[in-house]
């Protein structure tokens, strides 16, 4: 499981990194907009990613 783990955050730094790689200015204007969103705002999307990366996981490992 341990392995898994490790290459599920390998993959998600990957893939975190591809927009500022290829878009940096765009990319700096989105975290510059991100951080004028609300706390709740902020966590209703923290949540709602959670839910559908839960649903994700759940159809794919059928």
């Amino acid at each position: 499981m341990w392995r898994e783990l490790g290459i599920a955050l390998c993959l998600m730094l990957v893939l975190e990194g591809v927009l500022p790689f290829l878009y940096p200015r765009r990319w700096r204007n989105m975290v510059v907009r991100l951080a004028q969103v609300d706390d709740g705002t902020m966590r209703l999307a923290g949540f709602v990613s959670m839910l559908v990366g839960t649903a994700l996981l759940y159809l794919i490992r059928q």
